[in-house]
């Protein structure tokens, strides 16, 4: 090993002893963020409803719980917790079905709350608990036909916030990361093949793309890292430009 892969490697242990949850890790953002924590020397327990090693359905208080649970009994300590799982439907307010309401709100919003709940004691003593939420451009900004993603997303944001302040005294960091649209099975699923999508979807960026993934697991590793040791209660924008028009 050379002395620049030496250092290289010695950066991207950063995080080695620790453990995570991530949800929401069997592909896009989440599956990202797994991937680049393992890098980083991090013991990680992968939740979704299928792809990963360990299935939990988010949108029951159960699930939550026993995710945080497997943490624990796997690796004997949790000091870091990524909610990142969610889905999308769209219509209008007047026809959109309370099913779908109660589902994106029970992910996307519930089961963050219940992971900080759920999973508190343990980042407590960890001494180097974190929280990362991954919420969205749209916890800022609205666009029509997505009532209940938008609504999610802007109350993880306060959660975020009221959540850090609970726990500043305890040295626990929580914190969320608003991207932009971002190159996941998700927006594949709305492009579907038509080029015109995916070029309106990297028009709203004045970068001229969408997101990467790994862009996104980047910034959970600088929010996990010692780097941001002073950052708690903020939403980190990453979104190639789109909120700054």
């Amino acid at each position: 090993m050379t002395e620049t892969q030496a250092r290289a490697a010695e950066r991207d242990d950063v995080l080695a002893g620790r453990s995570a949850v991530v949800t929401g890790a069997g592909s896009g953002i989440g599956q990202a963020i797994a991937a680049r924590l393992e890098a980083a020397g991090m013991d990680v327990l992968a939740v979704d409803l299928e792809g990963t090693d360990f299935r939990a359905d988010l949108a029951t208080r159960s699930g939550n719980e026993a995710a945080v649970a497997e943490a624990l009994e796997r690796f004997g300590r949790l000091d870091a917790v990524i909610a990142n799982a969610g889905l999308q439907h769209v219509a209008p307010v007047a026809e959109f079905p309370e099913d779908r309401w109660d589902l994106l709100l029970s992910v996307m919003l519930t089961s963050p709350f219940l992971l900080a709940k759920h999973a508190w004691d343990a980042l407590r003593a960890s001494g180097e608990g974190r929280f990362v939420a991954i919420a969205s451009a749209h916890a800022l900004a609205a666009s029509p036909f997505k009532s209940a993603y938008v609504a999610a997303k802007h109350g993880v944001l306060g959660l975020t916030k009221a959540a850090a302040l609970d726990y500043a005294a305890a040295g626990v960091r929580i914190n969320a990361i608003c991207p932009g649209i971002v190159n996941t099975p998700m927006a594949q699923r709305d492009i579907a093949g038509d080029p015109k999508i995916a070029e309106f979807f990297a028009s709203l960026h004045p970068v001229g793309r969408m997101a990467e993934p790994v862009e996104i697991a980047a910034t959970a590793l600088f929010l996990l890292s010692d780097a941001a040791s002073f950052v708690t209660g903020e939403s980190l924008v990453v979104d190639g430009g789109y909120l700054a028009q």
